[in-house]
């Protein structure tokens, strides 16, 4: 792609020498007798010499625990090589550094609750539940599940488990029992939790059936947390059940213990979408996730000590353990549950005012919510401490970037970023001595051996391809939870190319060294057998105003593919012939005429996972009368059948 688009951002000469990022590659030069002159030599050398760039990272960021003799055994094999195989650590630990009355947690629940922890406050608790913890006899390897809005006790939770070696896994309160059972179910927790109830745009939503019948199911004890006034009542309801306060109500407060194990101990358990199958259990390493986790805060976010981090998240979604791990860097953690538009669109806007937030992440459809909305932050808010938007979950569109700049804040650092749960990280995000241009992201990870190849497995300096990662890094998965001989996880991800990661996004470099995300490979359209990433149609149907969400598909038919365009209007405005048109026109000129849809349906609403992005490939089952596999990853399932038997897609 060349480099022709606008240019939004240019860091100053004192930003840029002020970086964190910078004071790194500093530090490297000096510490490893290496001559980085800049941030692409940088890059290369963190890839080309992998194990001293994290061991210079483990050193720089101070991690606590043992090191060991060895950062990288190579193998000359990506499901082979080892980082760190001798060091031993706790991941809370490094989470819980620190100690006083400051805020490690703020915490917002639309306009229902606020409350704040302090670090002591957050270690204390830590430690009453991690005695409760082993009360039960849980320990290493143990999972403890948990299905919980995103408030502190969720957190303090999160870090007693890691405290001992006990595997977390979570979601969030919105899924359904089969939902929860989907993933829960795989992993057998000794352990339950779950809220006594939640609120959403104003309303409170009770889940006391869904967990009296879940309680059987998972057949462990369950811990009720107190959020809405219920727990002790719903606690009674259950055969083995206690408030979280019960639960803990034995313990002193004390210092919390760390166990120190291995770098590659099992911390997390993410789930896949699980739009297209029973949801995969994805295990992530305590070490891997802390390393690059601190990489990604301190070097491509400049997040430091005493920071604002707010990330608009559920716990059902990776970006919730990537916020938590805001704490190893000394950040506090600004949490909110939640509609993001209860108790009006202004709601998290007052709360990065009030709070002074350094860095505000959130997802791409928000932010192109908020534009439709023609909300105005930097005009109504005070927001002198913001350095940095981050946005992810889907390809954020050009206009999204000229929003941002021209309606929220025309000096922070722009940052979209793509990953995801398969990772718990980043391939490619922000780089704050970089410059911003519309529709980029700004370049890959340091230490990660970003590549885009195209069906012969060849790197394409331009282009669209495959995103790969051709070398082993700390975050890669451990593997799939219950696949002792690791088939499933290979042929997830390295079958594609051998020895290489293929994550199934569609990419490519731009002229400026950064990257552009088309969309999933998988959802990849191929009219004429010519490839055309979804994102690219997406991208201009989003500035267009009478469109508010949308979702693209290739139709088999004729023996070729036809791209399918289907929209959910604006209150109020019908697609006619002249909105037709248009939809058309400006696809044809902003993107290309084999992009402009062979037809374009107007439907009510357009399904979406709990986190946001739209299903293109449930939406695409559904148009070719196939079954979907798992329609509890959806928010709004019932949207699905809008979809089935058109009589609009039978000619």
């Amino acid at each position: 792609m060349e480099g022709n688009m606008a240019l939004h951002f240019t860091p100053s000469k004192t930003r840029i020498e002020e970086a964190e990022i910078t004071r790194f590659r500093t530090w490297c030069a000096e510490r490893f007798g290496v001559s980085l002159p800049s941030h692409d030599a940088f890059h290369q050398w963190s890839v080309r010499q992998r194990g001293s760039f994290w061991s210079g990272l483990w050193d720089y960021c101070g991690v606590q625990g043992n090191k060991g003799g060895t950062a990288l055994l190579e193998t000359g094999k990506i499901l082979e090589d080892r980082f760190f195989p001798e060091a031993r650590l706790n991941f809370a630990e490094n989470l819980l550094a620190k100690r006083g009355v400051e805020d490690a947690l703020v915490f917002r629940g639309e306009d229902k609750a606020a409350s704040r922890w302090s670090w002591d406050r957050l270690a204390e608790t830590v430690s009453r539940v991690q005695q409760a913890y082993r009360s039960l006899g849980i320990g290493p390897g143990d999972r403890i599940a948990a299905m919980l809005p995103n408030v502190p006790e969720a957190v303090a939770c999160m870090l007693a488990a890691a405290s001992i070696g006990a595997i977390w896994s979570s979601c969030s309160p919105d899924f359904g029992e089969q939902g929860v059972m989907d993933r829960f179910g795989q992993i057998e927790p000794k352990l339950f939790l779950a809220c006594d109830a939640y609120w959403y745009n104003g309303k409170r939503i009770d889940v006391a059936e869904k967990v009296t019948a879940l309680e059987p199911r998972l057949g462990v004890p369950v811990v009720i947390v107190e959020y809405c006034g219920g727990a002790e009542s719903l606690a009674a309801m259950l055969s083995n059940g206690c408030t979280l306060e019960a639960f803990m109500s034995a313990h002193d407060a004390r210092e919390p213990v760390f166990e120190q194990l291995p770098f590659s101990h099992p911390l997390i358990i993410l789930f896949s979408s699980g739009t297209t199958g029973v949801p995969k259990c994805i295990v992530h390493s305590a070490g891997g996730t802390l390393l690059q986790h601190l990489k990604e805060h301190r070097f491509h976010c400049n997040l430091g000590g005493g920071d604002r981090l707010f990330y608009y998240t559920t716990c059902g979604w990776m970006m919730w353990n990537w916020l938590v791990s805001g704490l190893a860097s000394g950040a506090t953690l600004c949490l909110y549950d939640g509609s993001p538009f209860s108790p009006d669109a202004k709601v998290l806007w007052d709360y990065a005012e009030e709070e002074q937030f350094s860095i505000f992440g959130t997802s791409a459809k928000y932010l192109d919510a908020l534009a439709k909305a023609e909300l105005k932050p930097r005009e109504s808010h005070r927001l002198d401490h913001l350095t940095a938007v981050l946005s992810t979950g889907s390809p954020l569109s050009p206009a999204s970037f000229d929003y941002v700049y021209r309606d929220i804040k025309p000096d922070v650092s722009l940052a979209s970023m793509s990953g995801g749960t398969d990772i718990v990280s980043c391939f490619v995000l922000g780089n704050p001595v970089k410059p911003v241009w519309s529709g980029e992201i700004q370049g890959p990870g340091l230490g990660m051996a970003v590549e885009v190849f195209d069906d012969l497995g060849q790197p394409l300096a331009s282009g669209k391809g495959e995103l790969v990662c051709t070398c082993a890094f700390p975050a890669m998965p451990i593997g799939f939870w219950n696949d002792p001989d690791r088939s499933r996880f290979r042929s997830a991800y390295f079958e594609r190319f051998e020895d290489n990661w293929c994550h199934g996004d569609f990419a490519e470099w731009t002229g400026h060294g950064g990257i552009v995300i088309h969309g999933r490979s998988d959802a990849t359209l191929n009219p004429g057998g010519v490839r055309i990433g979804t994102a690219e149609i997406y991208n201009q149907v989003e500035r267009i105003t009478e469109i508010e969400s949308a979702v693209c598909i290739g139709q088999d038919w004729d023996n070729d593919v036809r791209v399918v365009l289907f929209v959910k209007l604006r209150s109020g405005v019908t697609l006619d012939v002249l909105l037709t048109q248009k939809i058309k026109q400006k696809i044809r000129t902003g993107a290309s005429p084999r992009h402009v849809p062979a037809k374009i349906i107007a439907v009510a609403d357009i399904p979406m996972t709990k986190t946001g992005k739209v299903v293109e490939l449930a939406v695409r089952e559904v148009v070719h009368g196939r079954p979907v596999k798992n329609e509890e990853a959806l928010a709004n399932p019932q949207a699905l059948l809008l979809f089935a038997g058109l009589a609009e897609l039978a000619g």
